[in-house]
């Protein structure tokens, strides 16, 4: 986390976790920015740090 940074705004982003794994593995959660108000998925494990606008066109 200490090298993660919003790709927006390089801000600091906070994780909040919906499922784990049995190991403690992050499964389902977000990443947030408070600085500009953007939140990015993590979805089976994999944080999707696209600028959102590029995200919603992919589906």
């Amino acid at each position: 986390m200490d090298i993660l940074a919003c790709p927006i705004c390089k801000g600091d982003l906070e994780l909040s976790i919906t499922e784990e794994d049995e190991r403690g593995e992050i499964v389902h959660g977000s990443l947030y920015c408070k600085k500009c108000d953007e939140r990015y998925p993590i979805e089976d494990g994999i944080p999707n740090l696209l600028p959102p606008e590029l995200r919603r066109s992919g589906k």
